[in-house]
């Protein structure tokens, strides 16, 4: 569904909702709010469950992680151009949260970490199935001048999600005496629960058909959209998985449960402030805000190769936080501002998958850096990569 083929009246009522925004956002947003506890239930129980249940050393973690991810990365790009190829977005959202709902229970049946490397390239094809498609309805529902606070709502619900999941992760972790497989089984649930409220999510049909020879012209997507990727691929360079900050938090004496308690911190500033930055990257253009998030992530990672203490992840990640609710979203309503509607889902798949397959090079990059030089390495390496990141952001792209 797009805006050249939704019908203006039905498309106007859309966008009559709280806070100005359409009706789907809220049951995107819902969506992603469950699926998100689901996933985030066990994220951070990962990268401990792999090193100490399965023996698994670090540079496997920074492998299953970068694979994982990368997988996600390069079936974003497949679904973007499919979505915009055949017109249609709801099906693969639905396919692409099922095998997520799937994936998760199937990490307790995980014994040697190449099965948890299976299950984890699983529960990321189906992210990469939705992502592009799920982007592309949130801005083909959303007139231009607020599509920075649909995009900024969105990722505030998601992350929401993200702040709960820890936390009963935790309480069941701790209540089940650290059976980390019945935790992974029971995440499956609210997973499950996201799928099933999709069913009241309407896709319309078409006005009239279009030639599909007119989608998903890759070659004519612009070069402001190709500046920005090159710009995101310099900083995701250094941007490894952040199981990595979870691990260099035990590293600096927090216990498992504090170093998860601090990611849910971060999430939580993340959540707070996706829709003020969503809203403010309106309103001030939507670089000035990314670099004040590429400038912020510098401080952050350079912050957690100098510190020498467990006392300083709790800021660091609260700041971590800041940084991902200036950009995330916002980098998304970006790439829509570049490219004409019936491409929105071909570009949003090429930027979130050429972006995030990087993070195969930099989770495995990490996790040798850490093992042959040190714990500090590897943030070195992000810090100095998202400095150059924004450089070349103000260089290469128009203030707005």
């Amino acid at each position: 569904m797009t805006e050249e083929l939704a019908p203006p009246v039905a498309r106007e009522q859309e966008t009559k909702a709280f806070l100005g925004l359409p009706r789907p956002i809220f049951v995107l947003s819902a969506v992603s709010f469950l699926t998100d506890i689901s996933s985030e239930m066990i994220y951070p129980l990962v990268p401990l469950f792999l090193t100490s249940s399965l023996g698994a050393p670090l540079a496997a973690v920074g492998l299953i992680e970068g694979v994982a991810e990368s997988t996600a990365s390069i079936v974003k790009t497949g679904s973007g151009w499919i979505s915009d190829r055949l017109r249609v977005r709801k099906p693969l959202v639905v396919v692409g949260y099922g095998l997520s709902a799937l994936a998760k229970p199937l990490m307790a049946a995980a014994y040697v970490w190449p099965a948890a490397l299976f299950v984890r390239f699983l529960d990321r094809a189906g992210k990469g199935i939705r992502t592009a498609p799920r982007d592309a309805l949130v801005a083909d529902v959303t007139p231009e001048e607020i599509r920075g606070r649909a995009f900024g709502f969105h990722r505030a619900a998601d992350t929401a999600g993200a702040v709960i999941g820890p936390l009963i992760g935790l309480g069941l972790l701790a209540a089940l005496n650290e059976r980390f497989r019945l935790v992974f089984l029971i995440a499956g649930i609210p997973a499950l629960a996201g799928v099933v409220l999709l069913s009241v999510l309407r896709e319309r049909k078409p006005r009239e058909e279009q030639p599909k020879a007119e989608a998903a012209r890759v070659r004519e997507l612009g070069g402001g959209f190709y500046l920005f990727l090159a710009v995101s691929l310099i900083f995701a360079l250094g941007n490894s998985s952040d199981a990595f900050l979870i691990l260099r938090s035990k590293d600096l004496g927090l216990s498992t449960t504090e170093a998860v308690t601090a990611y849910v911190l971060y999430n939580t500033t993340y959540s707070l402030l996706s829709l003020p930055a969503g809203i403010a990257s309106d309103r001030l253009g939507r670089r000035n805000v990314i670099g004040a998030g590429f400038l912020i992530f510098a401080f952050v990672y350079l912050g957690f190769a100098v510190v020498n203490g467990g006392m300083y992840v709790w800021p660091l990640f609260a700041v971590y936080g800041v940084y991902m609710a200036l950009t995330d979203g916002v980098g998304r309503a970006l790439v829509t501002d570049f490219v004409p509607p019936r491409d929105r889902a071909t570009a949003i798949g090429i930027y979130t998958g050429v972006t995030g397959a990087m993070i195969l090079v930099s989770s495995v990059l990490a996790g040798v850096l850490w093992d042959t030089i040190g714990a500090s390495a590897p943030f070195y390496l992000g810090a100095v990569t998202a400095v150059a990141a924004l450089a070349a952001l103000v260089a290469l792209l128009p203030r707005r």
